[in-house]
């Protein structure tokens, strides 16, 4: 079967996801928070993003490489962390760490992953990653950084934009607690979903098994939270100076969105900043994420990584116009898994790679490095009048 024909987009895998997962992963894995205005904006704030198209510059070749911390990828994206992806498919972090090691393309680990760094211990590659949410036990920290060295993670990521649990009310509405619960309500939606439920029947319920050593206590949390809560702490300055002197590798700091905070954390030693609002599942007032990469990007010259809302290639090359250095795509691997299973993930790589190439030519950019300047639609539209 030519998936091509079929699923030619992200949003084809989309569709094609919600008739195959039960009503409550897709709306864990769908769904923000409040009335999610930071979701629907991070798609309408990239669609404001154009470029004027390039002709008679005759026929050209598109290098989609990029370079990022000293390393040179084929193409400029990668994994994002998901947690409890194995429920929205399971192996999903296995799957998706055996694309990106294929694919030579970074994958990053959640720290409430289904899967431990120690489960993915040889399905890796050279460039993976591991997402930490901050543990306050300095042994637990400790203890997680050296099973992320031990199992092969080169880069480490420390998420600061969940100090606490947030809303995610249509999550809440469809019956999903942490951990999940089989309720006569969940199984009614598991029942018309053959397919996802065979093949969860085959691996077993899922559960964050990077934190089975720590605790197993989740009482008394509120039902969009789950038990890495139990071992969380809100970060502060020190914490980063801890983990960069605790860390021998590179070192991200994810959900940066204000210009001011990249100064103290290049003089904490950051490698690099992630630019997220998490995917709009956080944080109902905050900016698209590339809203604020503007001005982030003029404060700083540290490398860029940038998610929230990427949905095509030309959504990548948006973000690269205006200073990312590379991007990063949650949900749409995790629509390609659910469409499609093992072969998604691959499929998706395709459908953005493909997708670069032909805006590329579009544009006459022969490289990433050589993209025209972005303007605003608006802006567009007015030098016409």
């Amino acid at each position: 079967m030519d998936l091509h024909s079929r699923y030619p987009s992200i949003e084809d895998l989309k569709r094609r996801a919600k008739t195959r997962i039960p009503h409550f992963v897709w709306e864990y894995l769908d769904s923000g928070t409040g009335v999610e205005a930071t979701l629907n904006r991070n798609r309408a704030a990239l669609d404001r993003i154009g470029f004027l198209p390039s002709i008679l510059h005759g026929k050209i070749s598109c290098d989609t490489g990029t370079d990022f911390l000293g390393k040179r990828y084929p193409l400029p994206f990668g994994v994002a962390p998901i947690g409890m992806a194995g429920l929205i498919w399971p192996d999903a972090e296995g799957v998706l760490a055996r694309a990106c090691a294929a694919a030579r393309l970074p994958f990053t680990l959640s720290n409430v992953a289904t899967q431990s760094p120690e489960d993915l211990d040889g399905h890796i590659g050279d460039d993976a990653w591991f997402q930490l949410y901050p543990p306050k036990d300095p042994d637990i920290r400790m203890d997680l950084l050296n099973r992320v060295k031990a199992a092969g993670f080169s880069t480490l990521v420390m998420t600061a934009d969940v100090p606490v649990a947030s809303r995610r009310e249509r999550q809440t509405r469809s019956g999903l607690t942490n951990p999940p619960r089989l309720t006569p309500r969940l199984l009614a939606q598991i029942m018309q979903r053959p397919a996802w439920a065979l093949a969860m029947a085959r691996s077993g319920p899922p559960r964050m098994r990077t934190l089975d050593k720590y605790t197993d206590d989740s009482s008394n949390l509120p039902p969009t939270a789950h038990v890495g809560y139990l071992l969380r702490t809100s970060p502060d300055m020190d914490y980063v100076r801890w983990l960069r002197d605790a860390w021998d590798g590179p070192f991200i700091v994810k959900g940066v969105m204000r210009a001011e905070d990249t100064e103290p954390l290049k003089q904490a030693g950051v490698d690099a900043l992630w630019i997220s609002n998490h995917g709009g599942r956080q944080f109902d007032a905050a900016p698209a994420s590339i809203e604020a990469l503007p001005a982030i990007r003029a404060a700083t010259d540290l490398p860029l990584i940038l998610d929230s809302g990427i949905e095509g290639g030309l959504d990548i090359l948006r973000a690269k116009a205006l200073g990312a250095d590379l991007v990063m795509l949650g949900r749409g691997f995790m629509y390609a898994l659910a469409a499609l299973g093992v072969d998604g993930p691959d499929h998706a790589i395709d459908i953005l790679r493909q997708d670069l190439l032909a805006n590329m030519g579009q544009l006459g950019a022969e490289s990433l490095d050589h993209l025209p300047p972005a303007i605003s639609q608006i802006d567009a539209a007015a030098r016409h009048v």
